[in-house]
Parts: C-alpha cells; sequence; structure tokens
C-alpha cells in the first residue's frame, strides 16, 4: 500500500512536471520587444548622429573658418535630404524588405559619420550631412512597417514608443556622449569614426536579428505567433466611413488604391497632428536652450543639465504613454476613445505648460513646466502605430513616410519662424504663443481621426 502511494505521489509529482513544462514550453517568446529595443536603439543613434556636428561645431568652424551663414547651412543640410527621402524611403519600404532597407541604412549612415571625419573643407562635409539624411531617412518608415506586422493592435502604442522614443532619448544623451568622446580622444574626427563604426556595428546586428514578419524568425515559437497572427484578425465588422473598407473574422483584407487613401480625412488629419506635435517638439529642441539662456540667465552647465531633464522626462513620458494606451486598450477600451483621449490631453496639457511658461519667473518652475510640456507631447510618438491601421500593411511605410515628410518639413520651417518671431519682437513670448497655438492643433486634428482598424491588407 505504501508503494501505491509513493508510486501514485511519484506520478502525481511526474505529471504537474510535464504540466509545467508544457506550460513553460507554450508561453509565447517576446521577440518582437527585443526587436522594438533593438530600433530603440537605432532611433538614438540617429539622433546622437546628427546632434554631432552641432557639437563639434565650435571645432569645425574654427578649423575651416566658417562664416555664421555657412554653420547655418552645414547644420540644416541634414533635413533638406531628410524630409525629400521621407516618400521614396515609404515606398522602397512597401516595395521591399524592411529588415534590409533598415540594416543597409544604418551602415550607410554610420559611414557618412565616419567619413565626415576626413573632411578638410566645408563642401565635402556638407556632403556627408546630406548622405546622412538620406542614409536615416528609411529608419521610421520601417519601424512603422515592422509595427503593424509584429504588434497586436493592443501593443502599437509600446511598440510606437519604443520607436519614437530615440528621439527624446538621444538629444538627451547625444551632446553628452560626442562631448565625451571628443574630450577622451582630444579630437571631433577621432569621435566622428568611433560613432560611425559604432552605428555600422549596431546595423549589422539589427539586420542579423530583425525578420521582417514572425513566421520568418527562427526565435518565434507557435505561441508567439499565434498571439501576433491572432490578433490581426478582426472579429468584428467595421465599415470605414471614407473607405467602405469591411473586415469580418475571416473575410479577406481588402487594398485601397493609393488615391484612395491618401484623399482620407483620417489620413490628412494625421499629417497635420504630425506637423502640429513636430512644431512643438522641433521648436523645443532647436530654441529650448538659446531661450533658457537669455530669457532666464541659465548659464552653460545649467543649460546643459535643465536640457537633459527635460528631454529625458520626453522619453518617460513617450514609455508612460504607450504603455496606458496599451492598458486600456488590453482592458476593453475602444480605440477611438483611447486614441482620441490620450492624444487630445496630451496636446491640451503640454499647451497648458508652455502657457505657464510664459508667465514663470523662477528658474525651478521653468524647468518644472517644460518637463511637464515634453512629457505629454512625446505620448504622440504612439502616432508611429497609426500608419498600419489607416493604410494597412501595404500602405504602411508609404503613409509613415508621408506623415514624416509633413513633420520634417515643419522642423525646416519652425526654427527660422521663430528665429524671425524673437528678432521682430525682442521677446520669446509671441514664440511660446506659437507652440501653444500648435500644441492645441495638435489636439483638434488628432480628434478628428477614426483609428478603428479598417480591414486593409
Amino acid at each position: 500500500m505504501q508503494l501505491e502511494d509513493t508510486a501514485t505521489a511519484g506520478g502525481d509529482r511526474s505529471a504537474r512536471a510535464a504540466a509545467m513544462a508544457d506550460s513553460r514550453a507554450a508561453a509565447p517568446t517576446a521577440v518582437r520587444w527585443r526587436i522594438f529595443w533593438i530600433l530603440l536603439l537605432l532611433s538614438s543613434i540617429n539622433y546622437i548622429d546628427r546632434a554631432s556636428l552641432s557639437v563639434a561645431l565650435p571645432l569645425i568652424s574654427t578649423e575651416f573658418n566658417l562664416t555664421p551663414a555657412l554653420e547655418g547651412v552645414l547644420l540644416s543640410a541634414f533635413f533638406w535630404t531628410y524630409a525629400l527621402m521621407q516618400i521614396p524611403s515609404g515606398l522602397l519600404v512597401d516595395r521591399f524588405k524592411a529588415r534590409n532597407l533598415v540594416g543597409m541604412a544604418t551602415v550607410a549612415w554610420g559611414a557618412c559619420q565616419a567619413v565626415a571625419a576626413g573632411c578638410f573643407h566645408w563642401i565635402p562635409l556638407l556632403l556627408t550631412r546630406l548622405g546622412l539624411g538620406v542614409a536615416e531617412s528609411p529608419i521610421m518608415p520601417a519601424g512603422a512597417k515592422l509595427a503593424g506586422s509584429w504588434l497586436t493592435p493592443s501593443e502599437r502604442g509600446r511598440g510606437a514608443a519604443l520607436l519614437d522614443g530615440g528621439a527624446p532619448l538621444g538629444s538627451a544623451f547625444g551632446a553628452i556622449i560626442i562631448t565625451g568622446l571628443i574630450a577622451w580622444l582630444g579630437s571631433w574626427r577621432l569621435a566622428f569614426v568611433v560613432a560611425g563604426v559604432g552605428t555600422v556595428i549596431v546595423g549589422v546586428i539589427a539586420w542579423w536579428y530583425i525578420r521582417n514578419h514572425p513566421s520568418e524568425h527562427p526565435g518565434v515559437n507557435a505561441a508567439e505567433l499565434a498571439h501576433v497572427e491572432g490578433a490581426r484578425r478582426p472579429s468584428q465588422r467595421h465599415t470605414g466611413a471614407r473607405t467602405g473598407a469591411r473586415t469580418g473574422a475571416h473575410a479577406p483584407r481588402e487594398r485601397l488604391p493609393l488615391r484612395a487613401v491618401l484623399a482620407d480625412r483620417s489620413v490628412l488629419c494625421m499629417f497635420a497632428s504630425w506637423a502640429c506635435y513636430n512644431s512643438v517638439f522641433y521648436g523645443l529642441m532647436t530654441w529650448m536652450p538659446s531661450y533658457l539662456h537669455k530669457a532666464h540667465g541659465f548659464d552653460l552647465k545649467q543649460m546643459g543639465g535643465a536640457t537633459f531633464v527635460i528631454f529625458l522626462c520626453g522619453f518617460i513620458g513617450e514609455l508612460f504613454g504607450g504603455w496606458l494606451a496599451d492598458t486600456w486598450r488590453a482592458k476593453g477600451g475602444e480605440p477611438n476613445r483611447v486614441m482620441k483621449s490620450m492624444f487630445g490631453f496630451a496636446g491640451l496639457a503640454s499647451a497648458a505648460a508652455i502657457l505657464a511658461v510664459s508667465y514663470a519667473t523662477g528658474l525651478v518652475s521653468v524647468v518644472v513646466l517644460l518637463s511637464i510640456a515634453l512629457f505629454f507631447i512625446r505620448w504622440c510618438g504612439m502616432f508611429w502605430g497609426v500608419p498600419a491601421t489607416l493604410g494597412g500593411q501595404s500602405r504602411a511605410g508609404l503613409l509613415a513616410g508621408a506623415m514624416n515628410f509633413s513633420g520634417n518639413i515643419v522642423g525646416v520651417v519652425v526654427p527660422i519662424l521663430i528665429g524671425i518671431i524673437v528678432q521682430t519682437t525682442g521677446t520669446y513670448f509671441l514664440a511660446l504663443m506659437f507652440f501653444v497655438a500648435a500644441a492645441f492643433g495638435l489636439a483638434v486634428c488628432a480628434s478628428l481621426i477614426d483609428y478603428r482598424d479598417r480591414g486593409l491588407d
């Protein structure tokens, strides 16, 4: 009898062990999140390499005998090609493989960064900056494409936050890293070489690990594949107001003509929302240090520390916003309610914080209010998950590129406009009011978008 009990107990333990093993084997892998942490690293390096010229410019200007006008040309050159290549890059991402575009782009922009170290005249240096803009242009459209194929609708908020989080994170750490390299190596040229070679290495690693679809990745188990694929099959039928797209539990996903997609009200409002968002972000990124110094008397050390804190708060806000949106949706939140509420609140909260900045006098209060503005405005990084929703996988790259084109055209124009306002009025008050209006415009435009899945291929 004792032997039987012992055998029974042993059998129970074996059964429990087998059940636990099966449970572990059935648990979904997390390859999709590793891919998006890699994309966060790439987008951070993207902004670090962009900032390298700004940090090294005092040394380069002295060495090349540059005038202020030529300095401005060099600083803006990146955006010329970066903005113009957004739509072509989106088309390339849709036509070819996102994985290959990410790998080639990263290696190419690392090469441009390293080659800049060998320039001894401003013209070849200008060409490397133009090349950097071309090479970096496919990264964000490719990331939006991967978000559509790798992440479920309730995960795209966090994925988009990781994809876009490199902007505040790279802005926060970029100056520190490049300055540290220059001080350590004693040369801006060697610093550029190290940054460029490091970018190439990361690009090769990214290409090696990333795949275009979960079914292509050897690290994805059946449970993760089922998790992603099952969530992409809509369970409810929805008819779009303008597109007439329909989805059912097993209905084939449609592909709309490009003209119909681009003429859709939600798509146009997405472009306008992204332009308003970048009006605030690029405006603060380019003019905030000068504002802190001239309007509030920050010295160089205070200005650097304040800039780091403010942009780091933006990065934290981006991650928090993505988590909040996905948590809300996972608990049954309807897409329109979640996204309209969050984007609307982000725009209004940022507008209120910047409005308060215009009347603040204390140094700490200015930094706190700008940190609040960046914390909320960076929730809009979730827009990178919207192109795949509005245009389907076949149009995700193009729509992401067109969206980023609108944002980067604004990035070229707004810093110049703010400069004209400050020069004309002699104060930053109207410049801050411009940011308030842009943040309010973001809240309005984002509220006009239909965020429901349209069942498009």
